[in-house]
């Protein structure tokens, strides 16, 4: 099965005679092959991640060439599910656009082939220029707080964001503050604007498991475990997030946040070697 799609501000210049898929990866690996080192953000398990610039802007193009079998079944013995293409990432994409969570624009997309370990893809999307990780805008909190306004927006941005995502029944994989990227300007207009990234390993059903919510909510708090949060903090991120509110989420969902809280304190132990910061927003037995 192939798909195809090429964005029609980028359908010039040298990729105006390009109107079929493998004209496009024929492009694609063109670019990739004349990326500086410094523009290489990834290059493994086939899959190469790099920057380039096309008519003066700046994109990031995603070239799967197929991960082979080994790779596949390293990935199912360890229980996860393998990422053989840019299909995944592209169609979260969609998803997540419907819904009206902030994510990439994409400007080219293709994937052709049947055999999962030689599927040959590609991914265009708009660079995220003028944007901040979140983990970078928000290291210094513990020590420098922001603005009691600043930091409600951006936990009601993220719960929203979260909210809508397992709502629709799409699961992330990879929730880290990280993987959100804040456009600062829109701190000064009515709408905030943090795009949600890094999706290749997103899955999308019918409904959102309970043990991929766990997950998702987990890794977001853990990673954000370092800013300075409070009680309070995680009390209104659990109030927009729940669709009945505070009074749901301590009563008839507590035993998910408290599940939620002991997964994202056993994730700091593990990668930070040192005991998580007491914060407790569900009650003192989230260690139980």
């Amino acid at each position: 099965m192939t798909e195809y799609y090429l964005r029609k501000d980028l359908a010039s210049g040298e990729l105006a005679a390009i109107h079929s898929a493998d004209k496009l990866l024929g492009w694609a690996r063109t670019v990739a092959d004349r990326a500086l080192p410094q523009d290489v953000y990834r290059n493994k398990e086939g899959r190469k991640t790099l920057r380039f610039e096309q008519e003066g802007r700046s994109f990031f193009l995603k070239l799967h060439s197929g991960v082979g079998w080994a790779e596949i079944v390293k990935n199912l013995l360890q229980g996860r599910l393998p990422v053989v293409g840019a299909a995944n990432e592209y169609h979260a994409v969609q998803a997540l656009d419907r819904i009206g969570v902030d994510t990439l624009s994409v400007a080219a997309y293709t994937s052709t082939g049947r055999n999962p370990a030689a599927k040959q893809s590609l991914l265009v999307t708009d660079d995220l220029v003028d944007t901040v990780s979140l983990e970078d805008y928000c290291a210094n909190w513990a020590a420098a707080p922001p603005q009691p306004r600043v930091r409600l927006r951006l936990i009601l941005k993220l719960a929203d964001s979260a909210r809508r995502m397992h709502g629709a029944g799409i699961n992330h994989r990879d929730f880290y503050i990280c993987h959100f990227h804040l456009d600062e300007s829109s701190l000064a207009e009515q709408s905030l604007r943090c795009y949600l990234i890094d999706l290749h390993r997103t899955q999308i059903r019918g409904r959102t498991p309970r043990r991929w919510r766990v997950k998702d909510l987990a890794g977001l708090y853990f990673s954000a475990m370092n800013c300075g949060l409070q009680r309070r903090d995680l009390l209104r991120f659990i109030r927009h997030y729940s669709e009945g509110g505070l009074r749901q989420a301590l009563g008839e969902d507590a035993r998910l946040w408290r599940q939620v809280e002991r997964r994202a304190r056993q994730l700091y132990r593990k990668g930070d070697g040192t005991e998580p910061p007491v914060i407790g927003a569900v009650g003192a037995q989230a260690d139980a």
